[in-house]
C-alpha cells in the first residue's frame, strides 16, 4: 500500500493535532488508579509499579529530545508515524503482560511513542503560520499538556473498575490505531526548511536554544507555568481525603475544576493574542499565578484549609496558565525559525522535567497541602522571573 502524498500547501488539521498530544500526556496517570490491581496480578509490589509511572515521564520527557531535532532533519511526518506506531503497539503488548518486568519495559517504549505527538504535534502546528495563529492553535495544544494527566484518573478508574486493568491499555491502543489512520490520510508534511541539515549540525541546533537566554527564559517560565502543577494533581487525593476528610467520589472532581481553569485561560488567551504583546500577555498571566499560588499558601499557613479555599486559588492559578503557557510556548519556538522541531523537543523536555521534579518533591513531609503550596508558589516565582529575564535579553539584543 502506497502513503497518500499530501499537498505541503494543505495545514495540519488542529484537532487531530490535538488528538494526538493528548494520546501521548493521556497515558502518563491513566494506569495510576488500577496500580494496585495489577500490581497482584503480575505479582509486583509498591515500588515496582510505581516504577511503570516514572519510566513513563522519563522516556516522555527523554524521547523529546531526540524527535525534535530528528524531525527538523528527516520531517515531521515519518517521525510522527513511527512514534505512533511504537506507541500502538507497546499498548497492545503491555495488555497481555504478565511480569512486571516486561511491563515497565513496555511502558518505556509506549512513552517513546506517546511523546512523538507532543513534540511533532507542536511544531505542526507552529510550521507554516503567522506568530499570533501559531499562539492561538498553540493554546489549544498546550492545554492537553495539562488536560491529559488530570483526565486520566477519572477514565483509567471507570475502566479498571468495570472491566479490569488491562482494558487501560486496550482502550489506549485502539485511540493510537485511530491516530495512525488519520494521520496517513489526513497530515501532510509541514517542515518549511528545504535544504536537510547535516548530521553534525543537529548538535549544534541544541547548542543555539541552550545558549540563548531567550529560548532558556521562556522555555523554564512556561514549565513553571504548566507543569507545576503536577504537584498539585499528585496531591490532591491526599489533600481531599486525608486533610479535608471529604468522599471518594468527590476526589476526582477537584482536579477537573483546576483543568476547567486552564481551559478557560486557554480560550481567553487564543482572543487575547491579537490585541496584546504575545510577550507582554506571557508576563501578566504568569503573575496571576504566582499570586493565586501565594493565596493559597496563605490559606495553608494559617490552617484555613477548605475545599473553597484550595479550589478558588487553584482554578485561578490554571487560568494564568492556560494563558501564559502557550504564549511562552510560542515565544520559545519563534527563537529560531529553522530548528522548531528542536526547540520543541527541548521545550516539552524541560516541562516533563519540572513535571517530575513537582511531583517528587510533593511527596516531602506529612503535609500535602503545603507540600503544594510551597513548590506552587516557588515555581510560579522562578516563572516570572524567567519570562523577566527573557523579555529583558530580547529588549536588549532589539
Amino acid at each position: 500500500m502506497t502513503a497518500p502524498s499530501p499537498s505541503p500547501a494543505r495545514s495540519a488539521p488542529l484537532w487531530l493535532l490535538t488528538l494526538i498530544t493528548f494520546s501521548g500526556t493521556l497515558a502518563m496517570h491513566i494506569f495510576v488508579p488500577a496500580m494496585p490491581e495489577a500490581g497482584q496480578a503480575v505479582g509486583a509490589n509498591i515500588g515496582e509499579m510505581q516504577m511503570t509511572m516514572s519510566v513513563y515521564i522519563f522516556g516522555l520527557a527523554m524521547g523529546q529530545l531526540l524527535y525534535g531535532p530528528l524531525s527538523d532533519r528527516f520531517g515531521r511526518r515519518p517521525l510522527l508515524m513511527i512514534g505512533l506506531l511504537v506507541y500502538t503497539l507497546t499498548s497492545i503488548a503491555a495488555a497481555f503482560a504478565t511480569a512486571i518486568n516486561g511491563l515497565i519495559v513496555l511502558r518505556l517504549f509506549q512513552a517513546l511513542g506517546g511523546c512523538a505527538g507532543l513534540v511533532i504535534g507542536r511544531a505542526m502546528a507552529r510550521d507554516s503560520v503567522q506568530s499570533h495563529e501559531a499562539a492561538r492553535r498553540l493554546a489549544l495544544m498546550n492545554l492537553m499538556v495539562v488536560f491529559g494527566p488530570g483526565a486520566a484518573p477519572l477514565i483509567g478508574s471507570a475502566l479498571a473498575s468495570s472491566l479490569g486493568w488491562r482494558s487501560i491499555f486496550l482502550a489506549l491502543s485502539v485511540l493510537g490505531i485511530v491516530n495512525l489512520i488519520c494521520a496517513w490520510f489526513l497530515l501532510p508534511e509541514s517542515r518549511i526548511r528545504k535544504e536537510v541539515p547535516k548530521s553534525n549540525s543537529l548538535g549544534r541546533d541544541y547548542g543555539r536554544l541552550l545558549t540563548s537566554p531567550t529560548f532558556l527564559g521562556y522555555a523554564i517560565g512556561g514549565a513553571c507555568a504548566t507543569t507545576a502543577m503536577y504537584a498539585f494533581i499528585g496531591a490532591s487525593p491526599f489533600i481531599f481525603a486525608h486533610q479535608l476528610h471529604r468522599p471518594d467520589y468527590e476526589i476526582g472532581v477537584y482536579p477537573a475544576i483546576l483543568m476547567g481553569g486552564v481551559a478557560l485561560g486557554s480560550m481567553v488567551a487564543s482572543k487575547l493574542f491579537s490585541l496584546v504583546r504575545i510577550e507582554r500577555l506571557a508576563i501578566s498571566a504568569s503573575l496571576v499565578s504566582v499570586l493565586a499560588s501565594l493565596t493559597f499558601l496563605v490559606v495553608v499557613l494559617t490552617d484555613n484549609l477548605s475545599v473553597a479555599l484550595v479550589i478558588g486559588p487553584m482554578f485561578v492559578f490554571g487560568f494564568g496558565a492556560g494563558i501564559a503557557a502557550p504564549a511562552a510556548l510560542t515565544q520559545a519556538m519563534s527563537v529560531n525559525p529553522n530548528v522548531v522541531g528542536s526547540a520543541s523537543g527541548l521545550y516539552g523536555f524541560s516541562q516533563m522535567a519540572v513535571g517530575a521534579l513537582c511531583t517528587t518533591l510533593v511527596a516531602a513531609g506529612d503535609n500535602p497541602a503545603l507540600a503544594a503550596a510551597v513548590i506552587l508558589a516557588a515555581a510560579g516565582v522562578i516563572g516570572q522571573l524567567s519570562f523577566w529575564f527573557a523579555l529583558g535579553r530580547r529588549v536588549t539584543r532589539g
